[in-house]
């Protein structure tokens, strides 16, 4: 799954941290999120959608691997 959640934080001028403080998680989640290693909680991705004011959809693309 591809996101752009690295895209939109710069563009906000955030940090990882400043990013991962507001929706409850540590920096290191963050950076394991934006790098694609890690599928966050629906609870966790509904804080980010919240946070860059988008849906889920807009921040993650599901890519098949066929």
């Amino acid at each position: 799954m591809k996101n752009n959640i690295k895209e939109l934080r710069a563009a906000l001028k955030m940090t990882q941290s400043d990013l991962a403080q507001q929706i409850e998680v540590s920096r290191q989640t963050v950076n394991a999120i934006e790098k694609g290693k890690f599928d966050p909680s629906l609870p966790t991705a509904f804080r980010l959608a919240a946070v860059f004011n988008c849906s889920i959809e807009e921040l993650f693309v599901y890519e098949s691997e066929s």
